[in-house]
């Protein structure tokens, strides 16, 4: 098992996650959405392309942005439960 994150490790998580482009992000895939054009991830900002990554990918990377900050909120309020 691994080491529980530490306070600066979760610092470092939460600020590259407020440096990316503000979210919700929505994964968008052709043969799934039936639309034309190529795959890609919604943003407030540009769309993000990806070359290589199969549908969970894509998904993965799109969910990330509203996942994580989720998780991150969740380990500091059950932090707060522990102390």
């Amino acid at each position: 098992m691994n080491d529980p994150l530490t306070a600066d490790e979760i610092e470092a998580i939460k600020a590259r996650c407020e440096q990316a482009t503000a979210g919700p992000w929505k994964s968008f895939i052709e043969t799934r959405e039936n639309i034309s054009g190529s795959d890609f991830i919604q943003t407030e900002g540009e769309d993000i392309y990806l070359t290589g990554a199969t549908e969970a990918d894509q998904d993965f990377i799109a969910h990330a942005r509203q996942d994580i900050p989720r998780l991150i909120a969740e380990i500091e309020s059950l932090r707060t439960i522990d102390r």
